[in-house]
């Protein structure tokens, strides 16, 4: 299961489900070059916990904006397949406030409000500072992928693909 986030210029965006489809049918050298660009990134199974390393938990869950549109953020194009997840778009404007949001970010303070949630699962006292440098690489490209799509006036579009 990956998460996919893909930079698309406004004027080539297509309001339509199997457009949306097409758009994430490449094989994964050209997934892998655009990685190389910062034109789409994945997120690995673990998506969820990079949306809480942003958002927080209820109740302290944010409030609607850029921080909340980095990982599921956006409107939701319902798949022709009901049994599919939706696609999500963050419009440019959107994705130029969570670049902005991304470049401000303090990783340490966001990893302080997120920690103890996010080491959970490991009930180890040794993977912190690994799971904490994966989380740091994760906020880098991230960062990385939203600035360059900002740079470009870019839409993005997410999908979950099991």
């Amino acid at each position: 299961m990956y998460f996919h986030l893909r930079a698309v210029p406004p004027s080539a965006l297509r309001n339509s489900a199997t457009w949306f489809q097409r758009l994430f049918d490449d094989d994964w050298d050209a997934v892998r070059e655009r990685i190389g660009r910062h034109r789409e990134e994945v997120l690995d199974k673990q998506y969820g916990e990079v949306e809480l390393f942003y958002s927080g938990l209820p109740p302290n869950h944010a409030p609607e904006g850029p921080r909340t549109h980095v990982v599921l953020g956006g409107r939701p194009v319902f798949h022709a397949d009901p049994s599919l997840p939706p696609f999500l778009l963050l419009t440019a404007s959107q994705v130029t406030g969570v670049a902005a949001y991304l470049e401000a970010a303090d990783f340490n303070d966001l990893w302080r409000h997120a920690r103890a949630e996010l080491l959970r699962p490991y009930r180890v006292s040794d993977a912190e500072p690994q799971v904490r440098g994966l989380y740091a690489a994760t906020h880098r490209d991230l960062t990385a992928f939203y600035t360059r799509s900002a740079d470009h006036g870019d839409a993005v579009v997410k999908w979950l693909v099991a």
